[in-house]
């Protein structure tokens, strides 16, 4: 088993290192090798201890968890007690899990400012309109991307979809369904039932309705984006 420990903004200590090693060690004896696992200690205002840990398992699926207390030792192990009770809830099904063939789909996450949607105040009224008709024309004002990341939605039915996201300790995830090859979304709802988001090509009449507005617009608003 691989683990290795990174420090953020704290002092790296050999007695935090080692106890969180000791602690991750413990998946062993659950899952066979191979398994890797990164942990990263870090501290935020001064005081709080965070303690984030992301595991993979020999079939690729991944165990996350991440707590935050004014105690090192103490997220540490409220951690690994979360990650310990989905592991005991879901072993048998995790033990038997096999990656499914086929190849992943490129997902992209983008973090947007949230003042870029605000409108801008302007004291000049004409400047306001121009500004506003320039950017209707482009399409909307274009959003400040504050980070960005690529990851890559695996293949998997809905049923393992779940599990992953709660092994992951997330709310939702992003997955390529295996029988219809195209992504798909899973989400908790706030009723404690599952969503299931479905992505698609357009129906026929639809497609046709939509490049018939576009036209219509003389290609001036062609990306409007209809709700599901």
């Amino acid at each position: 088993m691989r683990v290795s420990v990174t420090f953020r903004h704290m002092e790296a200590t050999e007695p935090i290192k080692e106890y969180a090693q000791d602690k991750i060690e413990r998946i062993k004896k659950y899952f066979p090798d191979p398994i890797t696992a990164h942990v990263v200690l870090s501290t935020e205002r001064g005081y709080q201890h965070v303690a984030d840990v992301n595991i993979t398992l020999h079939n690729g699926l991944t165990l996350q968890g991440k707590e935050i207390t004014e105690d090192m030792y103490s997220s540490i192990d409220l951690v690994m007690a979360k990650i310990e009770r989905q592991v005991r809830k879901y072993k048998d099904r995790i033990r038997s899990h096999k990656p499914h063939a086929g190849t992943t789909i490129p997902v992209r996450e983008m973090i947007l400012e949230a003042e870029s949607f605000e409108p801008r105040p302007f004291l000049d009224e004409q400047l306001a309109r121009e500004v506003a008709e320039a950017e209707a024309l482009a399409g909307g004002p274009t959003p400040k991307v504050i980070r960005s990341s690529k990851f890559f939605a695996k293949a998997m039915n809905v049923d393992e979809a779940v599990m992953q996201m709660n092994l992951q300790g997330q709310d939702f995830l992003v997955f390529m369904n295996e029988a219809s090859r195209e992504v798909n979304v899973v989400y908790k709802r706030s009723d404690g039932n599952y969503g299931l988001i479905e992505t698609g090509k357009p129906e026929e009449g639809e497609g046709a309705i939509a490049a018939a507005k576009a036209g219509g617009d003389l290609g001036t608003r062609a990306g409007t984006r209809q709700p599901a």
